[in-house]
């Protein structure tokens, strides 16, 4: 069962909070940051990609540029930019967002911002469904180690929880602590404080009963925050198992409530074939539809959408080329790699195959049809999205998603709220 615990959170004064949230750091580039947060010294980028505080070109890597997130962290608190929490507690974390996958339906979702046990991510409790890789974990690992704290939360889904519902029901209908709209992408965001030892009790309880949480968003900062804390463990001759740094940051989402965007592919070339030959190779495992000039996206798993030359098909995968009962096998993503990227354009590693790119459907089809239109792709292959169920049974099941298989939307805003190691 799921172990969390309410924390003294550091946070901005509600007045200052929308010069302080940013982006979260794996989702723009250095050069990004660096315009984004201009000439606004309290931006959180300066602590996330502290980079943009050297020279450009300067490496995100250089031991120096982690000693300056420490220093602008600390620069953060000792101007009041960032002030602690005097009591523990939890906090209820909305996005509002308008998303394609909705209809453009204006849609929220409410999590609870949460202390998660590392020892459940060490044995199980909370499941992933990627690879990590121990650079990208270091990273993380280092940037925990310098600053003492979770600077950015991770993304966690769980079942469905009534009396968990009703708890943020009733906070949603109080005023905010923090309400703004984000730059960019104008979703909108909002923050509560659970300070009531009543509600606090009832989270902790309520999340003891629930059986497994799941990594949504964050698999390298779950993995070097779970890390970290087994060090520091290791390290202290006096652990009892209960210290802050055995907890890291985490903003629970009910698995319902989330949506998961498609993933689509580009492609360079068709590996030496002409336009006919490609879409007869197809016929072999699709049903093969010419849909004309408009976009046309997915209507249902195993149904894909592909543009080429000027012009959208559908490409409905036939029965026995994929097995329904295999939770990898049966994913689209899966399908599509095989009978496809394998099979016909001798695209086999997706990590490392520069002939194929990837584009989150927050982009919109239009991207695709812009990419292959300027000549720098050949075609373009858009998926119907993943579900959260599919996610949870592989999980469940132990088993790994085939590369770039998820993009999750709306992402967290970070500097919202910090976690401490002790």
């Amino acid at each position: 069962m799921a172990i969390v615990k309410p924390f003294k959170g550091v946070r901005p004064p509600k007045e200052i909070v929308e010069e302080v949230e940013s982006r979260p750091y794996d989702v723009l580039s250095s050069e990004e940051a660096r315009i984004e947060a201009g000439d606004n010294e309290k931006s959180l980028y300066h602590i996330i990609k502290p980079e943009i505080n050297f020279e450009p070109g300067t490496s995100e890597y250089d031991p120096k540029v982690y000693e300056e997130a420490a220093r602008q962290f600390k620069k953060f608190q000792d101007n009041g930019w960032l002030i602690q929490d005097q009591k523990e507690q939890y906090y209820i974390y909305a996005q509002t967002s308008r998303l394609p996958a909705n209809n453009n339906q204006e849609k929220t979702q409410y999590g609870i911002v949460v202390g998660a046990y590392s020892g459940d991510y060490l044995n199980g409790v909370i499941k992933k469904h990627e690879l990590t890789r121990a650079d990208k974990e270091e990273d993380r690992m280092k940037h925990i180690r310098v600053n003492n704290a979770n600077i950015e939360p991770v993304f966690f889904a769980y079942p469905d929880n009534s009396t968990l519902q009703q708890l943020i029901d009733k906070y949603a209908a109080t005023e905010p602590e923090y309400d703004f709209i984000a730059p960019i992408d104008h979703f909108g965001h909002k923050f509560w404080c659970v300070s009531d030892d009543e509600d606090i009790r009832t989270i902790t309880e309520e999340f003891a009963k629930i059986p497994a949480l799941y990594i949504a968003d964050g698999h390298h900062r779950s993995a070097a925050a779970a890390l970290v804390g087994a060090e520091r463990a290791q390290k202290n001759p006096q652990h009892r198992g209960n210290e802050e740094y055995n907890f890291f940051m985490a903003v629970c989402f009910p698995a319902s409530q989330l949506t998961i965007l498609d993933y689509n592919r580009v492609i360079k070339d068709l590996n030496g074939m002409t336009d006919s030959e490609f879409l007869t190779a197809l016929q072999k495992s699709f049903i093969v539809q010419e849909k004309g000039t408009t976009e046309y996206r997915p209507q249902k798993l195993h149904e894909f959408s592909l543009y080429l030359n000027g012009n959208w098909y559908s490409l409905q995968a036939r029965q026995g080329t994929f097995d329904d009962n295999d939770p990898i096998g049966t994913l689209d993503v899966s399908i599509s790699s095989k009978l496809i990227l394998d099979d016909i354009l001798g695209i086999t590693d997706l990590r490392r195959d520069k002939r194929i790119d990837f584009v989150g459907g927050l982009r919109g089809l239009g991207e695709l049809k812009r990419r292959v239109d300027s000549g720098e792709m050949k075609v373009a292959l858009a998926l119907y999205p993943v579900t959260m169920k599919q996610i949870m049974d592989i999980a469940d099941s132990g088993k790994i998603m085939p590369p770039k298989a998820t993009w999750f939307e709306p992402k967290l805003r970070s500097g919202l709220v910090i976690h401490k190691l002790d």
